[in-house]
């Protein structure tokens, strides 16, 4: 079965466009969306989900109806490949996962977004260990003992508020808590 997807991001907006393409490409059903692509949750997409069977199509008449990141749409995608579903985008006439051709495209642009992934975390971890070596530490710093002793006296004494006793002291309110549960 061939089916289509069309979605805009606002009440406002209109899915005509996108219904025209979606039927003049053989679409036999389509799912309609007025929601932002930044939401987790869109109903109309999970349903999709529900009724794509081994073989099927779906449809977009553009790539950004499917999602807005580009790891959102490798994971979208990959899902609907493990389910042996196939997409086809209008717009971007080389993303055809039911053709050679389309999913090796797709899979050069998934696999140089890990790469980009893998780049961005040898970085972070290159960073780290520099300046450790120079004798920085990561996290949080350890709260100071005399304020947090202070700060467990005022609790315990009744005359302050938690607001009044975070100020004076200077620890969060996180800090405080956890002190008092580990007494």
């Amino acid at each position: 079965m061939i089916i289509g997807y069309a979605r805009v991001s606002t009440k406002d907006q209109k899915l005509e466009r996108q219904i025209d393409e979606l039927k003049k490409a053989g679409c036999e059903k389509i799912f309609l969306e007025k929601i932002s692509g930044t939401k987790k949750n869109r109903p109309e997409f999970d349903r999709m989900f529900e009724v794509l069977r081994p073989g099927d199509m779906v449809i977009v008449s553009e790539l950004t109806r499917l999602s807005r990141s580009t790891k959102d749409l490798i994971e979208i995608m990959t899902r609907l490949e493990e389910m042996g579903v196939s997409v086809k985008c209008l717009k971007e006439s080389w993303l055809d996962t039911s053709s050679a051709h389309g999913k090796l495209l797709f899979t050069i642009f998934a696999g140089l977004a890990e790469f980009e992934r893998d780049l961005i975390s040898e970085r972070v971890k290159s960073g780290l260990k520099a300046a450790r070596s120079r004798g920085r530490q990561g996290g949080r710093p350890k709260a100071d003992i005399n304020q947090v002793e202070l700060a467990l006296k005022m609790y315990d004494s009744k005359e302050y508020e938690v607001k009044q006793i975070l100020k004076a002291t200077g620890i969060s309110k996180y800090t405080l808590y956890n002190y008092l549960k580990k007494r």
